[in-house]
């Protein structure tokens, strides 16, 4: 069972079809929820990819168009009215913490739990640090303020051989040293090393979300080699004029970023409702980069 997954609950863009939801995604790392973007049905979206309410303690807004913070109030309120309790970060900019806070106030003045914001801005900068996990912030280029979220994994521990550590008759006591990398000392001062005890840590995951910005080939590098990389699709490349007046991109585009950066795979999304093939993207970035998924509502995507 994938222990890191990316959910699709909406990968439309601003005007609204009756193919697409506005833009919302869940990534569920190890049972811990971390949603970016809540626009228009977010909520109802959530529930039917039967994930928990319980389990969401971070929501990351990229920027402040109403097609990506919309479905917030209405997340919230029925957060409260479900008795949810604990804490809920929001993370956006300082704009989003003044407007959302108003917002709260009235439409859901009263909520059984704390809403905390934490104001980000244009910048690179680790914004949640937690003992298995980093997202930091890319800043993109789109008509607002806007930025990209990079999770990634902290390296893991090394793992036990359990015959080795049997045969070499290691106390339990050292179990969590040996995997932390450290040598076996024996009674009588023979050394085991830590390769004839561990194998090495599972290699640890990353995922990278960039969404409404124009063609950035410089955030490659600092996007990394990462093992999904979404970056938005508005745009088919016979459109790349009009892309780049609104600040966006082109599937050609995005597989050019996902190609520069070492990506594993490139997920597509934030279609235009002017097209009606969805396959187009997909076949467009297939050109430049060979591993590409068609985004799509309902669509989970693991990561290992």
């Amino acid at each position: 069972m994938s222990t890191f997954k990316i959910h699709t609950l909406g990968c439309g863009s601003a005007k609204p079809t009756l193919r697409h939801q506005p833009s919302s995604t869940v990534i569920d790392h190890r049972g811990n929820l971390f949603m970016i973007d809540c626009g228009e049905g977010a909520q109802q979206a959530f529930q039917r990819h039967r994930l928990k309410f319980s389990r969401l303690g971070h929501i990351f807004l990229t920027h402040l168009h109403g097609d990506h913070v919309l479905g917030l109030p209405g997340l919230i309120s029925s957060l409260g009215l479900g008795g949810a309790g604990g804490k809920m970060v929001i993370h956006t900019f300082a704009d989003g913490k003044r407007i959302l806070n108003r917002i709260f106030n009235f439409f859901a003045g009263d909520l059984p739990f704390e809403v905390e914001f934490n104001v980000i801005r244009e910048e690179e900068a680790v914004i949640l640090d937690t003992p298995s996990l980093t997202v930091r912030t890319i800043p993109l280029d789109h008509r607002v303020p806007a930025v990209g979220f990079v999770f990634e994994e902290k390296p893991g521990l090394r793992h036990i051989k359990r015959d080795m550590i049997d045969f070499h008759q290691v106390p339990f006591s050292m179990i969590n040293r040996i995997k932390g990398g450290e040598d076996f000392v024996k009674p009588d001062g023979t050394v085991i090393s830590n390769v004839m005890l561990t194998t090495p840590p599972t290699p640890p995951l990353s995922y990278a979300h960039i969404s409404d910005t124009a063609y950035m080939p410089e955030i490659a590098e600092k996007i990394g080699p990462v093992n999904l990389l979404f970056h938005e699709t508005t745009y088919l490349d016979s459109h790349s004029a009009e892309a780049a007046q609104r600040g966006h991109s082109t599937a050609r585009q995005a597989a050019m970023v996902a190609r520069d950066a070492g990506a594993g795979a490139l997920l597509t999304g934030h279609y235009s409702s002017r097209y009606k093939n969805d396959e187009d993207f997909r076949k467009e970035a297939l050109d430049i980069f060979p591993n590409v998924i068609l985004n799509r509502e309902g669509l989970v995507t693991p990561l290992d």
